[in-house]
């Protein structure tokens, strides 16, 4: 579910990580894999407040990651946020303005080598073309870079929800040829499991910061740590199972176009041979006849064959559903946990 300002954002993200390869000179070499990112917590905080000030409802929320990269190990120290402007900012240079941030930031000492960009997400429908143009753009100019996903309803409901992906080596060379039909994704063997691959994330705090956090603990009234246990089921559910239900419609959709293509090439398969078998009983009665046998025609002009249809949306769409089914996954497992629970207590009881 892609919104006005996450394709707005995807032209801006593009274009502005080739312009900050330029500035990330000094940064480790593009042969090292990235196996794990390092988040200060200040920067998971920068993300939240950045949603809750400016996200609403399914509006996306983008901001640029900045850090370093050591050894293995992808380290986000900062960050800062795409500003908020509409269509009628046609004025507005995204990429300047990034260039202009990033130079502020290098001025006061600051980490500000572009290491990636992240994103919320709403009921964890990200898995977009925008999101993938984005991401192919970041990760073509610095080889490192990784998009955040931020889902906030799953974290307004008692866990952080935020995750690291980067698209797949596979991936990535088929985006470089810009060929996405069957045969060439057949060929490289992409399907929707391997378009991203999860990077495990590690948030790092400062000995005073885990010190406030541990006094904020002990004076966190009781009651605010027993809704966690809370029976109650909230529409969360509901709104991903209706989601899941439109994707599932737009792959049936997708799946009707590709059997019409199916039906049309073996179609004009056989007129093609029926044509060629027409052509080569009239040559042997020329022949009987004593004249020439008719010129080849070339049959490729005769019989153009239909057009294939994308198939990266397939593969998109199939990736989404595969996303929404693991969130209902995880979130009717933590339901049935508590059901079970409550079962037994009342056992008890009685």
């Amino acid at each position: 579910m892609a919104s006005r300002k996450e394709t707005a954002g995807a032209a801006g993200t593009g274009s502005s990580a080739a312009a900050s390869a330029k500035v990330r000179s000094k940064a480790a070499p593009g042969d090292s894999a990235v196996k794990q990112v390092q988040i200060d917590g200040l920067v998971v905080l920068k993300i939240i407040k950045h949603y809750q000030e400016e996200g609403q409802g399914n509006e996306v929320v983008q901001g640029v990651l900045l850090g370093l990269v050591v050894e293995d190990r992808l380290e986000i120290t900062n960050c800062f946020p795409f500003p908020q402007h509409t269509e009628d900012d046609a004025d507005f240079d995204e990429v300047q303005y990034q260039m202009e941030m990033m130079r502020s930031l290098r001025h006061v000492n600051i980490d500000h080598l572009h290491v990636g960009w992240y994103q919320s997400t709403y009921y964890g429908s990200f898995v977009t073309r925008a999101l993938l143009d984005s991401q192919f753009s970041y990760q073509h100019a610095i080889e490192e870079s990784v998009v955040l996903i931020y889902d906030p309803i799953k974290t307004a409901q008692g866990s952080l929800s935020l995750k690291a992906y980067r698209l797949t080596p596979k991936l990535m060379e088929v985006c470089k040829e810009k060929d996405f039909s069957p045969e060439a994704l057949k060929k490289a063997n992409v399907a929707f499991e391997h378009m991203f691959e999860e990077v495990p994330i590690i948030i790092k705090n400062s000995y005073l910061i885990n010190v406030m956090l541990w006094e904020l603990e002990k004076k966190s009234a009781v009651a605010d740590k027993h809704e966690l246990l809370s029976l109650a089921s909230s529409n969360h559910l509901g709104k991903s199972l209706q989601l899941l239900m439109d994707r599932v419609d737009e792959m049936s959709q997708d799946i009707v176009k590709y059997n019409t293509y199916l039906r049309n090439t073996s179609k004009q398969q056989q007129q093609k041979h029926q044509y060629q078998q027409r052509r080569q009983q009239e040559n042997l009665q020329r022949q009987s006849r004593g004249e020439p046998p008719l010129p080849e025609e070339d049959m490729s002009k005769l019989f153009k064959p239909p057009q294939p249809p994308a198939r990266m949306e397939s593969l998109l769409i199939a990736g989404q559903i595969n996303t929404y089914c693991q969130n209902i996954k995880e979130f009717t497992a933590q339901n049935l946990g508590k059901l079970f629970m409550a079962q037994a207590l009342q056992g008890y009881n009685n």
